[in-house]
């Protein structure tokens, strides 16, 4: 029973260190699409998709 929790914890952090590093990814393409692409429309889109993936929460 305790090595099937373990086995369930370290599979859960694996799940979760796969997926922050996909959003590391997706952010930092973005960001690259924000400042090279040759169309000011596509430059302006991606800096509108950064907004969505970088929001914050309301600052207390």
């Amino acid at each position: 029973m305790n090595t099937t929790v373990l086995n369930l914890l370290h599979g859960g952090g694996e799940v979760a260190s796969i997926g922050a590093a996909l959003y590391a990814i997706a952010v930092t393409a973005t960001a690259m699409v924000s400042v090279l692409a040759r169309s000011p429309k596509r430059r302006s889109d991606a800096r509108e998709t950064l907004k969505v993936l970088l929001r914050r929460g309301p600052r207390t």
